[in-house]
């Protein structure tokens, strides 16, 4: 069993034993110190805007192919700790480590820390503030920054379905957002749609060719503009 493998075993058991523990706080602060241990980021990522331009122009450039195909079981029907993506298999919800890593004025859970009991989010796309509650409605939702959609027609159609269960699931390609605006954006690309806070656009273009590089997943020509136009936004 490898080490992620034995982490998430020993989460999930100290959490399963917590309510029955003779000190409930102390199995909370072990399962934890446990949960901690795997990062919500991959090192380096999203890349500056140096290295965002190098790896675009390595990116191949081409058509979108098999859209006709897609569908979005194809990646998996629910959310996934069980894979390899940067999260995965520290015993938490994928949805949860967003909120966690995304939201300010954190509350987590006094049994389980991975439930996020509320929080407040400031959205990139929007610079909305969105306060969050457990178990209550929600106006935020995660985004996949390449859209599943996107990513199946620069490649992700001939991936295995393990390969598209990560990429669903992967922590750098997911960001808490507005969810109305998450909505209006779909599955577009980045030549069809950017955030409306302007603000935000060299931030978004970096983690856009951050996540087309990380997959080698290709990019068609208006796509690739807009993207050099995104980057262009960056501090000098």
């Amino acid at each position: 069993m490898g080490r992620r493998a034995s982490l998430i075993a020993v989460t999930a058991a100290l959490l399963l034993s917590g309510c029955h523990h003779d000190d409930p706080g102390k199995a909370r602060a072990s399962a934890a110190a446990l949960v901690a241990q795997v990062p919500l980021a991959s090192a380096g990522f999203p890349p500056g805007a140096a290295t965002a331009r190098t790896m675009l122009a390595g990116l191949k450039v081409e058509r979108g192919k098999n859209w006709q195909t897609y569908e979005r079981e194809n990646f998996g029907k629910y959310w996934s700790d069980e894979t390899d993506a940067v999260g995965g298999r520290n015993g938490c919800d994928t949805r949860d480590d967003v909120l966690r890593r995304d939201l300010s004025e954190l509350r987590e859970g006094d049994r389980n820390p991975c439930v996020v009991v509320s929080g407040v989010l400031h959205d990139p796309y929007t610079g909305k503030e969105l306060p969050y509650t457990y178990r209550r409605a929600s106006q935020i939702q995660s985004d996949h920054v390449v859209a599943l959609g996107a990513a199946w027609r620069g490649g992700a159609y001939g991936w295995t379905a393990q390969r598209r269960l990560e990429y669903a699931n992967d922590l750098d390609v997911l960001l808490a957002v507005d969810k109305q605006t998450n909505y209006d954006k779909g599955s577009r690309t980045a030549d069809k749609w950017r955030p409306p806070r302007r603000e935000y656009w060299c931030e978004y273009g970096r983690r856009y060719t951050g996540i087309k590089a990380k997959y080698r997943l290709s990019v068609t020509a208006p796509e690739k503009l807009a993207l050099q136009e995104l980057l262009a936004s960056c501090p000098q």
